[in-house]
């Protein structure tokens, strides 16, 4: 994927990027792989609003990928196709019964190519394999984190681990933070680098593009008054906090840990905090 420049024919145009949809070879999904996604704006199955800042948007249809290909299923891409739920692309591929199934589409994948997934079969990019069998220092994605759960890590677009050694029951991935983290060797991933990978250079450009993408307006807090936020108040003029950032509701934040799943940290080996001070 390349980036695509826009002439400034308007101001919101100047400094717009979009993505090149070249790649891309098919217009429409299957209708038996799609659903419609209802949209919630933000709010949980009480009404209540838990994630700020959500609602409009385009209507979009939820591509059903499957993330957990069973072993023993060899497939031909027929259609490499935009998802506008997830930054990668996803391919379209027909198995040996003649079923569909979407997966995500790595690096490198070309309509008419074959990919398989299983024990027994050659180390190439789309691969799905159990870590056991993926030779040390390859680069792989969409990784289980339990094995039969389906892939759970290293799905976005260009994103890509590798497996760094193997010992007993567990293989260390590192993983695109820098973390390096145990995963049970029988748990599968797919070989190469998740594609668009120039997805994250992509420029906005205006206001509005990020409203067709379901995203409302953001006020700061310090411009806030002091009864609506902790950063507000204050005589005249721009002025700082004050204090240590907090949301809205006065929990810290910037900084602040709010990790909550302390069942898996025995699993993380170094740490994506140690590895960006070095």
């Amino acid at each position: 994927m390349a980036i695509k420049a826009y002439n400034p024919t308007t101001p919101g145009r100047r400094n717009m990027t979009g993505q090149d949809f070249d790649t891309i070879t098919a217009k429409r999904p299957i209708k038996s792989l799609v659903v419609v996604k209802k949209k919630n704006s933000g709010r949980n199955n009480q009404g209540r609003i838990t994630t700020r800042h959500r609602g409009g948007g385009v209507r979009q249809f939820y591509r059903l990928v499957n993330f957990k290909l069973p072993a023993g299923t060899t497939a031909t891409i027929e259609a490499i196709e935009y998802d506008p739920n997830r930054s990668a692309r996803i391919a379209r591929i027909k198995d040996q019964d003649n079923v569909y199934h979407y997966i995500l589409a790595a690096q490198g994948m070309k309509v008419g190519s074959s990919i398989a997934s299983g024990e027994n079969i050659a180390i190439d990019n789309g691969n799905r394999l159990a870590l056991k069998n993926i030779p040390v220092g390859s680069v792989i994605h969409a990784i289980e984190m339990q094995a039969g759960k389906g892939a759970q890590m290293v799905r976005s677009a260009g994103a890509s681990a590798q497996l760094m050694a193997k010992e007993g029951d567990h293989a260390q991935v590192r993983m695109p933070s820098g973390e390096v983290r145990l995963v049970h060797v029988e748990c599968m991933a797919s070989l190469g680098v998740v594609g668009n990978e120039q997805h994250q250079n992509v420029k906005i450009g205006k206001a509005g593009r990020n409203r067709r993408k379901g995203f409302r307006p953001t006020v700061r807090g310090v411009v806030m008054n002091a009864a609506d936020h902790p950063h507000g108040g204050g005589d005249g003029g721009r002025h700082k906090p004050g204090k240590a950032p907090r949301t809205p509701w006065g929990q810290k934040t910037l900084g602040f840990k709010t990790r909550r799943r302390k069942s898996t940290s025995n699993l993380i080996v170094r740490s994506r905090h140690a590895a960006k001070r070095k």
